[in-house]
């Protein structure tokens, strides 16, 4: 994975950090969830840059 990739995988989480915040604070569980969502996939990508970068 190239550096524009991690870039975007760490844009994804804080953006789904920023999501999960709103939706707590004005109680919509949807979006909260929706952020957890998006955390969660940027972390798979994350593993899937690691592995790649161990086989380098």
């Amino acid at each position: 994975m190239g550096f524009d990739d991690k870039i975007k995988n760490a844009a994804e989480d804080l953006g789904g950090k920023a999501k999960e915040a709103a939706g707590k604070i004005t109680g919509n569980e949807s979006l909260e969830a929706e952020g957890k969502a998006d955390q969660a996939k940027a972390d798979v990508k994350k593993a899937g840059e690691n592995v790649k970068d161990a086989f380098k």
